[in-house]
């Protein structure tokens, strides 16, 4: 096992990871830019290093820096969590070829999986169920783009082959729009993240967002840890989490879970990894793979007792994972409401100093967050500053314990989206469950039209 683990984050999740190293009785060395001097995890760390400025390029997308931080502290491994440079191949290869282990797959898998094109290549391979589309990066040609599309069926949707997170994606609803649109997407991608290239899909009208927790060891063992609903999303960045997936059979689940655990055996997969798919009409499509721990993990660890980061460390150690497939269960539910420092319904972000943090108890309530009273919210980064979390042995129970924590809630001096929770923990058709990925754009539409 190590002795010290370097943490290349910042915020909830270096915290969280912090925990596991303390856990595991592993020194956590964190790193800081000039903006997060203050953090919590810096205050209670091991060790602590400073990466640079407070913009990210400067420290926490600084290789250099990090694997410098690395060698001067005596780590042994590096865990990248999630953002920055968690799924960056080059890092990946950068940090064990200086001496160290990367907490997380390898380089090859990364690349293989960060690539749109060839992650959908193999997972057809795998016998994973793909949304219709082209045969990978699409033409330069307008009468195979035409073509290819009328095969697909409208409307479509481009993608740029190395995006994500939301970004390089249009929907084409007509041949007239279908070559401008090709074309804008490219410059796009080109622009966002150095590659050009683009695919064409089916776009489905009213799909859930579903996706399968993996784990998997050197040894080609892999387990699939159920799955997660993350259908309430706005600009495609999800707002609340929840497992398991309401009204899902859970045969259809075993089926795609299995299918999954089976692609990362033949890829010879490592450590923690997240299948998203798009499900609609009782049938799954695979859309792409996160080869990295999600901000919203903390909903499966609840229904299955399974500590993922802990285990993550373990497997980059070399050892086999603690458990068989027989052995998981999933037990109860567990719903994740994201604590942004924005206005709840323009969304603007609100950085600043926090007057008063009272954090959310009771049964069944945890709280992921490294804020605290006097705290200040840089406007650096991304505006998530925590995670509400409430497990009950029913999806009921969750939601009443969910609405008691975000009453109990306090975070006063800057503005968050907790009004936003509360309304949408009482609004009747997210408490019957199984909304699709448009319905909080939508419900947000409706909203103000109301108070209008």
């Amino acid at each position: 096992m190590f002795k010290k683990i370097l943490v290349a984050n910042r915020g909830e999740i270096a915290l969280r990871i912090q925990r596991a190293c303390r856990e595991l009785g592993i020194k956590a060395v964190m790193v800081y830019s000039e903006a997060d001097r203050d953090a919590k995890y810096v205050k209670l760390a091991d060790e602590a290093v400073c990466i640079g400025p407070a913009a990210s390029s400067a420290s926490y997308l600084n290789m250099p820096a990090l694997i410098s931080a690395a060698e001067v502290t005596d780590a042994e491994a590096i865990h990248p969590g999630y953002g920055f440079l968690s799924e960056n191949a080059d890092f990946a290869e950068r940090v064990e070829q200086s001496g160290f282990q990367f907490i997380g797959p390898t380089a090859e898998s990364i690349r293989l999986m960060g690539d749109k094109v060839s992650a959908k290549q193999a997972m057809i391979r795998a016998g994973v169920p793909c949304v219709p589309g082209s045969d990978g990066e699409l033409s330069d040609d307008p009468v195979v783009i035409r073509r290819t599309a009328r095969t697909v069926g409208y409307p479509v949707i481009i993608k740029a082959a190395g995006g994500g997170g939301g970004r390089g994606m249009r929907v084409v609803h007509t041949e007239a729009a279908l070559i401008n649109a090709v074309q804008m997407t490219k410059a796009e991608a080109g622009a966002a993240f150095g590659n050009p290239a683009v695919y064409m899909e089916k776009f489905l009208q009213n799909p859930r967002h579903i996706e399968i927790q993996v784990l998997a060891d050197k040894f080609k063992n892999a387990v699939y840890l159920g799955e997660r609903d993350c259908s309430m999303q706005r600009r495609h960045q999800k707002v609340i989490e929840e497992a398991p997936a309401p009204g899902i059979p859970r045969k259809l689940i075993e089926k795609i879970g299995e299918r999954c655990a089976a692609a990362c055996k033949k890829m010879g997969y490592r450590g923690a990894g997240t299948f998203e798919f798009l499900y609609e009409n009782g049938e799954f499509y695979f859309i792409e793979m996160n080869t990295r721990v999600q901000v919203e993990h903390p909903v499966t660890e609840l229904v299955t007792g399974i500590d993922i980061v802990k285990t993550q460390i373990l497997v980059a150690a070399g050892e086999k994972l603690p458990f068989t497939q027989r052995q998981i269960q999933i037990k109860g539910h567990a719903i994740e409401c994201r604590v942004n420092a924005e206005d709840p319904f323009k969304f603007t972000p609100s950085p600043g100093r926090i007057a008063m943090w009272h954090p959310p108890g009771g049964p069944g309530v945890r709280v992921d967050s490294h804020i605290y009273t006097n705290y200040f919210v840089p406007p650096n980064y991304d505006s998530m500053v925590g995670k509400i979390i409430a497990y009950g042995d029913t999806r009921e129970q969750a939601l009443a314990r969910m609405r008691t924590a975000l009453l109990e809630t306090v975070l006063e001096g800057i503005q968050s989206n907790i009004p936003l929770h509360r309304e949408l923990m009482v609004d009747t058709h997210f408490m019957t469950g199984g909304t699709n990925i448009h319905y909080l754009e939508e419900w947000l539409v409706q909203r103000k039209k109301l108070s209008a």
